[in-house]
Formats: C-alpha cells, sequence, structure tokens
C-alpha cells in the first residue's frame, strides 16, 4: 500500500499559533511520528510599520487561529490513527478544518499559502499603511515639518500618502513617505 502527503488546516487558540506549534513539533518527536507529520507551519508575513515614532518590521500570522500540517495519507485518502489522535490530542489544537474527517487542502491552495509566507519573506515586507482618504494629518519628518493637510490617496505599493497641504496660502498636493506624517 502506497502513501502520499497532504496538508491539512488545524484550528488553533487564536494567539497561541507559535506555542502550539512547538508543542506539537514536541509531541511528534517523543512519538516517533516524523514520518507520519513531515511539516508544521504558521504562514506569516513581514509587515513594515512605524511604532513609537520608529519604523519596524515584524511578522504577522496570515491565517490567526490556524496552522498548517503536512501529513502522509493512504491511497484512499485516510490519515494515520497514531497521528491524528496525537494531533487531536495536543493542547491547544481545536480539531482539523472538515467535516466529520479531516479533510486535505487542495494543492493550488497549498502553493498559493506557501508562496504567499515565502515571497513577502524574500522580497520587501508589506507596509503598513494606517491612513485613510480624507485623514487629517501632520508631516512629522522632511522639507514640510509641522505641516497639517489632509489625505487625498494612499499609495500601498509605494509606501505613500498624496496630502494636500495649505503653502504659501495655495493648497499643494504633495507625495510623502507613510513614516513621515501622522494622524492629528
Amino acid at each position: 500500500m502506497s502513501s502520499q502527503k497532504q496538508w491539512y488546516v488545524l484550528r488553533v487558540q487564536s494567539g497561541r499559533e507559535d506555542k502550539v506549534r512547538e508543542a506539537l513539533l514536541k509531541r511528534i518527536s517523543t512519538q516517533g511520528l516524523e514520518a507520519q507529520i513531515t511539516n508544521v507551519i504558521v504562514p506569516t508575513e513581514k509587515v513594515s510599520e512605524i511604532r513609537g515614532g520608529k519604523k519596524s518590521v515584524r511578522e504577522k500570522k496570515i491565517y490567526p487561529g490556524y496552522i498548517m500540517v503536512e501529513m502522509e495519507t493512504t491511497e484512499k485518502g485516510d490519515v494515520d490513527e497514531r497521528a491524528w489522535f496525537l494531533v487531536r490530542e495536543t493542547p491547544g489544537i481545536g480539531d482539523f478544518l472538515g467535516l466529520k474527517r479531516p479533510r486535505p487542502m487542495l494543492a493550488h491552495e497549498v502553493e498559493k499559502i506557501l508562496n504567499e509566507a515565502t515571497s513577502v519573506a524574500v522580497d520587501k515586507p508589506k507596509i503598513k499603511i494606517e491612513f485613510q482618504r480624507g485623514d487629517a494629518v501632520r508631516v512629522k519628518e522632511g522639507p514640510f515639518e509641522n505641516f497639517e493637510g489632509v489625505v487625498n490617496a494612499v499609495i500601498p505599493a509605494k509606501g505613500q500618502v498624496k496630502v494636500t497641504l495649505t503653502i504659501f496660502g495655495r493648497a499643494t498636493e504633495v507625495d510623502l513617505e507613510y513614516w513621515q506624517v501622522e494622524k492629528t
């Protein structure tokens, strides 16, 4: 009888994904089930944001409350009983996604999620811009420091905002980096 690997999604306690992952990996190792459960991941992406006036990059969970496991299955698609029990009995894990029995993810879903997580890590981190059109802002750095204006547009791809400032009594639209402005 041959077997294949399938990815499954587990519902876990939100905010504890990393701890649950570590607990599961430890139990897999202790029980000697590395051949049945080959991979456990918490899909994340890097997000650039400003906190306390400083630019920082942090990892953000793409799907809070869920982790992914890659497991051996039979030709019928059934999960090994010992592996299934070990996963279900790990503290912090709610259940597999699926109705009565674990339901594997489709190949294109797995590919999309894994590419999302790895491409962001390799490329530039995503920029978290907390401004919306119409927000009142103050420029905190650069040639227009201390000017106040209104956000006209947000350009997430460039990490910029278009702001209308009043300069010499005239409304002037300027492009600024998102970290150069703050809400008033």
